[in-house]
């Protein structure tokens, strides 16, 4: 029997790398899945290669509050209820001097991280029961500070503010809340922000973060996958209010 047998799960940013590898984890430990990104397009992109299961594909944008509560109406139509949501959706932003960042790319990231974690919360809890688990795709970025960073920095950092008071209020409803800290991963959503800091700083990005790595190298989608799978199942039971590292070192 797989760790999340007949479990319904929810993965918002369901078409990137870490949200797809993640849905297929789920699928192979038994779960039932609603994914969600923004387009239908990138769903359908997604479940070419994922394994055969039940599955749902519903569009949403987390930002905005009555797609998510649409989002949330969709689950609860197919399936009843819900056991766990990976709060997977993100941006990046910019990397800039605080005096040209630019104030609508700051507005834009934190509507995605923050109010979209929020809102995902709002709306699924009440289709939650005892055992269930909320994870929220953090960052190694939410234990540090780096320059030019303004929007994806202080945005990782508040999901952990979000997830503590998460955590403490839905404890005695059997319900568990954690964040998972991802180091730098090898897929497009980090080789742009490479791009975009080798730019800032004169040299290759890539090469840099490598070197902040005591593991020296990127992790993989599917080894984050697999910590989530560990949140969102049993084995964590006791766990809440964590924030689980899975950096290859590079916040220690």
């Amino acid at each position: 029997m797989g760790l999340l047998e007949g479990k319904v799960c929810v993965v918002t940013g369901g078409a990137g790398s870490i949200g797809h590898a993640t849905a297929r984890l789920m699928l192979e430990e038994g779960a039932k899945l609603v994914l969600s990104d923004l387009s239908v397009e990138g769903l359908e992109r997604a479940m070419v290669d994922l394994p055969a299961g039940e599955i749902a594909l519903v569009p949403a944008d987390v930002s905005d509050a009555a797609s998510v509560r649409s989002l949330a109406d969709a689950a609860k139509e197919r399936f009843g209820h819900v056991d766990v949501v990976f709060s997977n959706a993100g941006n990046f932003g910019a990397v800039a001097p605080i005096e040209s960042y630019p104030e609508d790319v700051f507005d834009a990231v934190h509507a995605v991280h923050v109010r979209g974690a929020f809102l995902v919360a709002k709306y699924f809890t009440p289709l939650m029961g005892q055992g269930g688990s909320i994870v929220i795709n953090s960052s190694v970025a939410a234990t540090r500070g780096d320059p030019g960073v303004y929007a994806y920095i202080t945005a990782k950092h508040a999901q952990v503010g979000l997830m503590r008071c998460l955590a403490k209020e839905l404890a005695p409803r059997g319900i568990r809340v954690n964040t998972i800290h991802p180091g730098p991963i090898d897929n497009d959503f980090q080789h742009n922000v490479e791009k975009g800091l080798g730019e800032e700083i004169g040299r290759d990005g890539t090469e840099f973060f490598n070197e902040m790595i005591p593991m020296g190298r990127h992790g993989s989608p599917e080894e984050i996958a697999k910590s989530v799978l560990y949140l969102a199942s049993n084995l964590s039971s006791f766990t809440t209010g964590a924030m689980l590292m899975a950096d290859g070192g590079m916040s220690a």
